[in-house]
């Protein structure tokens, strides 16, 4: 039998991700959650838009690439 405690493996390997990982309550509303992160987009943008106003490249941020 070449795969006699498989079964027992899968098992411990289920419960370690049952125990550990994301935690997906973080306490907010979905509204909540929505203008997180959409406050969140804003300043990343407001922060992109003043990089490439300084000279993009130069100051240090990815370009990218491909447009």
């Amino acid at each position: 039998m070449t795969r006699g405690n498989q079964r027992e493996k899968d098992r411990e390997r289920a419960q370690a991700r049952a125990k550990g990982g994301k935690q997906k309550d973080d306490g907010l509303t979905p509204e909540q959650r929505r203008e997180r992160d959409a406050k969140a987009l804003q300043e990343k943008a407001a922060k992109k838009a003043a990089q490439d106003a300084a000279g993009g490249k130069a100051a240090g941020g990815s370009g990218g690439g491909k447009k």
